[in-house]
């Protein structure tokens, strides 16, 4: 079979022209027309034109990987050296490397037309490998995702924004696209639906009325006909699952028989979520929502009956008798004996924010220092603690809460401040009673710091001892010797422990105090009128 001629300009690159772009050569029709020896050279500057344009890119592709590509992908197109030619040199361009097929006899528009189908995997290892890498280096430009998981569902990974289930708010299982199964067991289901009676009969509709005039809502409805079998059964495992957790938790004792949850109380001029169960009377608890009265602290159901109260209230402030005054902020101490029922309302509404109170009831024993922010419609509660009227083991503070209304705002630093006042005026060292709730241990570490640099600041002697720092502070030793030990700032040394004064600390706190500035979240000792109750 005749081999096509080679035209002089033909690339470098082995490129022919296909046999669409130009017929063959006639062997017996002799020499050729001058308009067919000009069309066969445009066509081979053209197909110069193309090799050269991709070359150049190529060429430009090469640098975008050099300059961009991850440095372990750099290494692998590095280490992947090119074939070599049968010289033992490495081939200037794709024309040197060797891609005939078995077929020899072939010529070289059927080689090329070979090449460019494909065919053969092995005309091209190195750059499929190189993409392969590539791919397997590259990921997910969104912060958190690990390239896992496809936005379609079809695909395992993905190296864009477009892909990304993490940016679309999903996860990779929702993403997923349903299985045959689950495609099929969905189609069950359409169908059991269809199945369903639409409408009640004359019959049932008689059955039901009669049912819900005899027992109520002592019992569930009727469910019969109301919706498919399938969803039916469905609703009635889940009633039996729900079940079965109640019954665990009643079983490990953190709920009890008809203690439901109050999600949210009206109080004032706020509406609070609950964070924990109280055990307001059951008749309350199921509603969901109580209404209390934010100056004499009794619930009711209703914003109605809450409004009913409101008018006719005459408490603008709590029982008891006013120790403190600082402008619009003061405390009064009730008494729990003489003001019982405002004291078990004040601990039912301390319960729902605070997760290890439990003392509910049995307020006798104890006093309660109520601190309120005043207005020109009375003495709003910001926050109480409670102390035993004897307590053997000096606590200063038995339950202390601050509303969620008035966290982070100080209030919490300044019932502490005034707990520890009063144990300066009985001339007794305090501590809080264990265990402290997580919010309370937080603020109380606070306040440690703070009083230990403060006093550090103002201390100019040489030799600090803790027993003088808790008889000014009324600090308990042990607090002391805590917030020491996470300050840093306690040493063993040669048998004995030493206080270090670290200035650093000293001087971020008073850089702070500084910053700070004068305010009124901080107690005065001369606006105190109290003296101690006889018998503690």
């Amino acid at each position: 079979m005749p081999r096509r001629k080679r035209t002089a300009g033909s690339s470098s690159d082995g490129t022919a022209d296909s046999d669409d772009s130009a017929e063959p050569e006639k062997t017996d029709s002799g020499s050729h027309s001058d308009p067919t020896v000009r069309s066969s050279a445009r066509l081979t500057r053209a197909s110069l034109r193309l090799s050269q344009s991709s070359q150049g890119k190529n060429k430009r592709i090469q640098k975008y990987f050099t300059d961009y590509a991850p440095p372990d992908v750099k290494q692998i197109e590095r280490d992947e050296s090119p074939p070599r030619t049968p010289t033992g040199n490495a081939p200037s361009s794709e024309s040197d490397i060797d891609i005939s097929s078995p077929n020899a006899s072939h010529d070289e528009g059927a080689a090329k037309d070979h090449k460019d189908s494909g065919s053969d995997p092995s005309h091209r290892p190195k750059r499929r490998r190189f993409h392969e890498s590539y791919n397997f280096n590259m990921k997910c430009p969104t912060p958190g995702c690990n390239s896992l998981g496809h936005l379609t569902g079809k695909h395992e990974r993905h190296f864009s924004i477009s892909g990304c289930p993490l940016y679309h708010n999903l996860s990779a299982d929702e993403c997923k696209a349903p299985t045959p199964r689950q495609v099929k067991y969905k189609e069950k289901v359409q169908e059991i639906r269809k199945r369903r009676d639409t409408g009640l009969t004359k019959e049932q509709k008689e059955k039901y009325m009669e049912h819900r005039q005899t027992h109520g809502t002592t019992r569930e409805p009727l469910l019969e006909n109301i919706t498919s079998e399938y969803d039916l059964e469905l609703f009635r495992k889940a009633q039996a699952r729900a079940s079965d957790d109640l019954e665990k938790l009643r079983m490990q004792g953190q709920i009890t028989e008809g203690s439901n949850m109050i999600k949210t109380i009206l109080f004032g001029r706020y509406e609070l979520d609950t964070w924990y169960h109280s055990p307001y009377p059951e008749e309350y608890a199921r509603l969901g929502r109580l209404y209390v009265c934010e100056f004499c602290l009794k619930y009711m159901k209703s914003q109605t009956i809450l409004r009913r109260h409101m008018a006719k209230c005459v408490w603008k402030h709590p029982p008891g008798d006013e120790v403190y005054r600082q402008g619009a902020i003061s405390v009064f101490e009730v008494d729990g004996k003489k003001n019982k029922i405002y004291c078990q309302n004040l601990c039912l509404l301390a319960k729902l924010f605070l997760d290890h109170k439990t003392l509910y009831y049995d307020v006798e024993p104890f006093l309660f220092y109520v601190m309120t922010e005043a207005d020109n419609t009375g003495c709003h509660l910001v926050g109480y603690f409670s102390k035993e009227k004897n307590s053997f083991l000096n606590y200063n503070v038995s339950c202390i809460l601050t509303m969620p209304q008035y966290m982070r705002q100080g209030y919490g630093k300044m019932l502490i401040d005034f707990s520890y006042l009063l144990s300066k005026v009985e001339e007794k060292v305090g501590s809080p009673e264990r265990p402290l709730s997580d919010l309370g241990l937080i603020s109380y570490r606070s306040y440690w710091k703070e009083v230990l640099l403060r006093y550090m600041y103002n201390f100019q002697g040489k030799d600090i001892s803790i027993k003088e720092i808790s008889q000014e502070t009324a600090v308990n030793p042990v607090d002391i010797v805590s917030t020491l030990q996470s300050l840093q700032m306690l040493k063993y040394w040669k048998g004995k422990h030493l206080v270090l004064k670290r200035q650093d600390l000293i001087d971020e706190w008073k850089a702070k105090e500084t910053k700070r500035g004068t305010n009124n979240k901080t107690i005065d000792p001369g606006s105190l009128k109290w003296t101690p109750p006889k018998g503690t």
